[in-house]
């Protein structure tokens, strides 16, 4: 979710870039919000923290886009309300061989598009097969992260960097049977069915757009028209998407009728982007929005205190401080890592930068994880020896360039700048010289930090789904720019892990994955965190997940 998310940020850089500060006002509230037979409200404002980079699911990769879409397209599987257990989602159950190659999904019988037209087992496999056979810029891992992750490259790889592809076929066996086929097992599967970027959509709706194209200049993602206004997309949801005023930064979806399940409980839904948590606490406290995410830990009593609903989510996440050692070579020296590791005060920074709840890390993913280990290398605060481990190195006066993001707040990281400053100094004290350079979020940050332009960096994650190849295999199955080292022992670890079929097996894989990682030292893990979410006075809100995936179709007004 896996949210921004250091690799998967890549496909968000055109609507995200030019987010404004919105503080909500009420002549603004008043066009969208509208009286329900009973006298109540009939829509419901949330604020997000950033514009949708795309009203495509398949395109997208961040957690704004999905706040949104996931209202009106669903997965083969979901998640249970409020967890991180995989449960039905378009599939009633489902099932695997042995080998865990083929996927057998038992769907939901009745269910109907947005567009009218009937879900089945040929709808899934048309958009399975419509991913496999994406070419020219939909190849780019800029686009199609998501499919990539999960299953591999394309039925013709045109893109040189795109991977082996792993999807093999998918099959209707009959109309509420669909079949799907890889060629290896993957620590992906099943969890990967249940990512909103594999979402399904209406066969009617991949037909009319899928001779649109995506095209590159450079780095800049030019996404196709359909993604971009509303009208075209149709999942099976409980909500349809109605408009995108990209001028206001507003996002309007309806209460879908027809919906196999629960009917939503307000008419209308409204995406706001807010991109500061200032404003976004402002518009609620005025009565411009009902909701909003990334609350700020200083702003949690306060906000309680006046009566507001302010829950928050279990942990699942990691932030992290990571390194470049193509950038910076001196950072290939692992005793130059470990003082850096050694300098950082994590429980300083969990203390007065955190909600509560927050804990310091030791690896790279949270203790809510199989897979965690106790028996990593640990690197405890400690000034004296980082002095000594960079002295050993012979780079006591090491310098290094320290990027941080502007302009945003993630459920990791609520304030970037008040972290940087807090580990500048650290870094400071035991004699680094430390170069700051802040950057926007969207899109120079994210570029720079996935093509390993930045030495030092701020990223984190929120995982998609329960399984710990979604946290340590993201960034380490392979040579990742972002951290730009090759060492084939971490990468045979997780091709260990990701093999293994065996669950128990594969834990106690990924709890030796995660000691290798830690041995290693690619970056320094610091700390996972519960974040918390925002509504107004008169919401019933829905459930909150651990990996922010609200389903707003159980928000209800109190009478």
């Amino acid at each position: 979710m896996r949210i921004f998310k250091s690799r998967v940020t890549r496909a968000i850089t055109v609507a995200a870039a030019t987010a404004l500060i919105v503080t909500g006002c009420s002549s603004e509230r008043d066009t969208t919000e509208g009286k329900g037979k009973d006298g109540g409200k009939d829509t419901f404002v949330f604020g997000g923290a950033g514009d949708p980079g795309s009203l495509d699911p398949a395109l997208a990769s961040d957690g704004e886009t999905f706040r949104v879409t996931r209202q009106a397209f669903e997965a083969l599987l979901e998640h249970e309300p409020g967890g991180s257990k995989l449960v039905g989602g378009l599939a009633e159950t489902w099932d695997s061989n042995d080998e865990g190659t083929v996927w057998t999904f038992n769907l939901r019988k009745g269910v109907k598009f947005h567009d009218g037209e009937a879900f089945n087992a040929e709808a899934v496999c048309a958009n399975y097969d419509h991913w496999f056979n994406w070419t020219g810029t939909y190849q780019s891992s800029a686009v199609s992260y998501y499919w990539q992750t999960i299953m591999g490259g394309f039925a013709k790889n045109e893109d040189k960097d795109a991977p082996k592809a792993n999807y093999k076929s998918c099959t209707a066996k009959d109309e509420n049977t669909a079949v799907i086929e890889v060629k290896k097992p993957s620590a992906n599967l099943p969890g990967g069915f249940s990512l909103q970027a594999l979402a399904i959509h209406s066969p009617k709706a991949l037909k009319a757009y899928e001779k649109e194209e995506a095209s590159a200049k450079g780095d800049a993602i030019t996404y196709p028209k359909y993604s971009q206004q509303a009208g075209t997309v149709a999942g099976t949801g409980p909500y349809k998407i109605t408009k995108w005023n990209k001028g206001n930064k507003e996002v309007a979806l309806e209460r879908f009728d027809d919906y196999w399940g629960k009917k939503a409980g307000v008419k209308n839904l409204v995406f706001r982007t807010i991109d500061t948590e200032e404003g976004r606490r402002s518009a609620l406290q005025a009565g411009d929005i009902d909701g909003y995410d990334l609350v700020s830990p200083a702003d949690v009593k306060t906000l309680e205190k006046a009566g507001f609903q302010v829950p928050t989510r279990e942990v699942f996440n990691i932030f992290y401080l990571g390194f470049s050692q193509e950038k910076n070579k001196k950072l290939q020296d692992k005793d130059v890592r470990a003082a850096i590791a050694h300098a950082i005060d994590k429980d300083n920074l969990v203390k007065t930068q955190l909600p509560e709840g927050g804990v310091a890390a030791t690896q790279f993913m949270p203790d809510t994880v199989e897979g965690f280990s106790d028996k990593v290398a640990k690197y405890a605060y400690d000034p004296a020896k980082s002095k000594s481990l960079l002295k050993k190195a012979g780079e006591e006066k090491l310098k290094v360039e320290f990027c941080y993001p502007t302009e945003v707040s993630r459920p990791y990281m609520p304030s970037p700048g008040d972290l940087f400053e807090l580990m500048k100094a650290d870094l400071e004290k035991v004699g680094i010289t430390v170069t700051p350079k802040p950057m926007k979020w969207a899109p120079d940050y994210i570029d720079a930090t996935e093509a390993g332009g930045c030495e030092l960096h701020l990223l984190g994650w929120t995982g998609d789904f329960n399984d710990a190849y979604n946290f340590i295999g993201t960034w380490f199955a392979e040579y990742d720019k972002q951290w730009g080292f090759k060492d084939k022992k971490v990468f045979e670890a997780m091709e260990a892990a990701s093999a293994e079929v065996d669950h128990a097996k594969r834990v106690k894989l990924y709890e030796h994955a995660n000691e290798v990682v830690m041995d290693y030292l690619p970056g320094v893990p610091i700390s996972s965190s519960p974040p918390a979410i925002a509504f107004a006075k008169d919401v019933n809100p829905p459930l909150v997940s651990p990996l922010t995936q609200e389903n707003f179709a159980e928000v209800t007004f109190k009478k």
